[in-house]
């Protein structure tokens, strides 16, 4: 059991890889989309609107063999590994997310991906079956001593705000039509694209020796924005495993989606799907509450006894990175070097010291 860190956005560089190395790390995941690269996030970051409001993708163009290659070679350089890739650009697959005339060329481009990515030596590519993706975050000084947290209240925002149209996860996939329905889509509906999608690419991805893992939703609401959500109850998990038995078929195992869940044992849990081997990587977080209403806090200061899961983790014998997720920012120069630093050595402790 190892601990990571991850590296997105304007953290993916050298320089932060460095960090991560001399905080003792071996091991990172990677977002390679810029998720704000377009967009105006004002308001989000200041406290004063529901997000992320996330860019525009529009541009994105599918990720290469080469592309994987300087991504490795560049973690190598400063003794890293690449544990997983996270998301897929909006783009790459939003037909596939909207059931759209472009789905099958969007497929036949996520086979390449995927089988460029495993010649690459790419293990894990995480994603979010989700069309509204992460949304209806706020930012507040909720967290220990003041520190500016994410919150999620459902009474604080409209969350049946419609989506815009042409955008998916937050971000511009295609120009708006006007006068376009808001996109809605149905339980049934979500349940029967997502099977769609595992049975066409759990194969390839089996033979090109990668794991696909799926997050659960984040927030998990029972509906956002008109849509359904996929991974809203513990038991969804094992719902989306049992479609194709696969190793390919994995789990992309957020603690603290599972907390936020109003059902479900986070212990119980990960005791399941850590014997099961299922687990591809974990999102080591911590929070207050559940839906409708939440907080995410300092690893060793939410409801979760975190030193019980290390303790569940070790006893089945599970092998994989954990990494530290969304951590509230610390009141200093450098907010999240300090805030992952700080999590990243009580991590280590806990995994040293649990027996």
């Amino acid at each position: 059991m190892r601990v990571g860190l991850t590296l997105a956005g304007e953290q993916l560089n050298e320089d932060t890889a460095k960090f991560a190395a001399q905080l003792g790390v071996g091991d990172v995941v990677v977002h390679m989309t810029n998720y704000a690269a377009g967009g105006d996030q004002t308001a989000f970051l200041a406290g004063q609107a529901a997000g992320p409001n996330y860019g525009d993708a529009r541009g994105i163009k599918l990720w290469t063999r080469e592309d994987f290659d300087g991504l490795i070679a560049m973690l190598g350089r400063n003794n890293l590994r690449l544990a997983a890739l996270e998301n897929f650009a909006p783009n790459f697959w939003s037909d596939v997310l909207l059931d759209g005339p472009q789905k099958r060329e969007q497929m036949d481009d996520l086979k390449k991906l995927v089988r460029d990515a495993g010649k690459a030596g790419v293990p894990v590519i995480g994603y979010n079956f989700s069309i509204v993706g992460v949304w209806g975050w706020m930012k507040k000084p909720l967290g220990r001593g003041g520190a500016v947290t994410i919150a999620f209240d459902a009474s604080a925002f409209d969350p049946d705000e419609p989506l815009p149209d042409g955008v998916v996860w937050n971000m511009r996939v295609r120009d708006a039509r006007p006068g376009a329905a808001p996109v809605t889509v149905s339980d049934v509906e979500l349940w029967e694209r997502l099977t769609w999608f595992l049975k066409e690419l759990v194969p390839v991805a089996e033979e090109a020796g990668v794991r696909l893992a799926a997050h659960p939703d984040d927030p998990p609401m029972p509906t956002l924005r008109g849509t359904a959500r996929l991974v809203n109850e513990h038991a969804k998990y094992d719902r989306l495993v049992n479609i194709i038995d696969s190793p390919a078929n994995a789990l992309e195992f957020c603690v603290g989606s599972l907390q936020e869940m109003p059902g479900g044992d986070v212990y119980e849990t990960t005791r399941h799907f850590a014997r099961a081997k299922k687990i591809a990587y974990v999102h080591f977080r911590n929070v207050r509450g559940k839906v409708p209403k939440y907080q995410e806090t300092f690893i060793d200061d939410g409801d979760v006894r975190m030193a019980d899961l290390i303790r569940i983790l070790k006893d089945e014998r599970y092998e994989g990175v954990l990494i530290p997720d969304h951590v509230p920012d610390l009141n200093c120069a450098a907010p999240w070097h300090a805030a992952h630093a700080y999590t990243v050595g009580y991590m280590k402790a806990l995994i040293a010291m649990t027996k």
